[in-house]
């Protein structure tokens, strides 16, 4: 290796070396809440995390590797919106559930493709997002109509 590559590599290896940890310095913590989906098949309870800063949502559950079977994401918007959803550093495979105002289910995009730079949009003007592991909706039998309570949302009773 030519004398004057050594530098920049030492360089590289340092900033490579360094970047997990200033990674993991930016990385959002979310509030934790409870939420149950009400569906023909009973009621679903989750462990939920949520967003409602910039910067949580920016970041949501990207870097992640796992989800526990029980949990999610909930992004809440200030108002409701035309939301629309990406997998951009999100390393497993995910439900996005659109929820409208009065806490109903508007459409669900099933198990979207990890990392994917596709965009996944609500059907309506939605208030919130729910975000579960791929295939959670199948899986419990969650449809467009059913109900989701949760403190986050105000719908909890």
């Amino acid at each position: 290796m030519p004398a004057s590559v050594r530098p920049l590599l030492a360089a590289l290896l340092l900033f490579l070396a360094a970047a997990p940890a200033s990674l993991a310095q930016s990385l959002q913590t979310f509030p934790t809440g409870e939420l149950t989906i009400e569906s023909a098949t009973g009621a679903h309870k989750f462990t939920i995390e949520i967003a409602t800063t910039p910067a949580q949502m920016e970041q949501g559950l990207m870097f992640r590797r796992t989800l526990a079977p029980d949990a999610g994401m909930l992004f809440v918007f200030k108002a409701p919106s035309q939301a629309s959803m990406w997998m951009k550093n999100t390393f497993i495979p995910l439900d996005m559930v659109f929820i409208d105002p009065q806490g109903r289910i508007i459409n669900i995009a099933e198990r979207r493709i990890p990392e994917s730079l596709d965009t996944t949009g609500a059907a309506a003007p939605a208030r919130a997002v729910l975000e579960l592991n791929g295939g959670t909706a199948a899986r419990l039998g969650i449809r467009p109509g059913d109900r989701v309570v949760s403190p986050a949302l105000g719908t909890a009773s």
